[in-house]
């Protein structure tokens, strides 16, 4: 329960201080989750190649989150690593990213993704319907006007990412479909 209103607590102050007084757009939500997801993952040792390399979170293809994103990590870091966000325009420029947004994709296109993708140590976030059942990690979603997520643990377990229990706990937990 404290887990669950600390997260809340964090996205909100995150919001509240890129929406300046403003409602926040679905673009600085969707960013300040990913800045939370990035903080309750464990990546496998050989991810980095030192103690002090950033944590990559990408983007792929040219979206508005990247730049909410950017206003979101400035300045912060998890575990003693800066973050960085770049914005990447395919998957095989994945290599060095921690995190992968793949955002409005169709289905058989973010499929494709995912399957280049499958074994990398890249926890892998999209917002299309069946996301995280076609075997990416996290999905996020609109319903009933709050952003929900789904974490598909095969798909983590795949990827050899340690996803926290705190995390999990806020979660709808799905299985692949394959």
């Amino acid at each position: 329960m404290i887990f669950r209103l600390s997260f809340t607590v964090t996205v909100g102050v995150l919001l509240s201080a890129t929406a300046h007084g403003q409602a926040p757009d679905q673009y600085q939500l969707k960013a300040a989750f990913l800045y939370n997801f990035a903080k309750f993952v464990e990546w496998p040792p050989q991810t980095f190649k030192g103690a002090s390399d950033p944590i990559a979170i990408c983007v792929l293809g040219r979206d508005p989150v990247a730049d909410a994103l950017r206003q979101v990590v400035n300045g912060k870091a998890i575990e003693g690593r800066t973050l960085s966000v770049r914005e990447i325009p395919d998957a095989q420029h994945a290599a060095g990213c921690q995190v992968l947004f793949i955002a409005g994709f169709d289905q058989k296109r973010a499929l494709s993704i995912l399957e280049a993708l499958r074994g990398s140590a890249i926890l892998t976030v999209g917002d299309a319907e069946g996301f995280a059942s076609e075997g990416g990690i996290i999905e996020l979603k609109m319903d009933a006007g709050r952003m929900r997520f789904q974490i598909n643990i095969g798909a983590a377990a795949q990827a050899r990412l340690g996803i926290s229990s705190k995390l999990l706990s806020l979660a709808e937990i799905v299985k692949e479909g394959k």
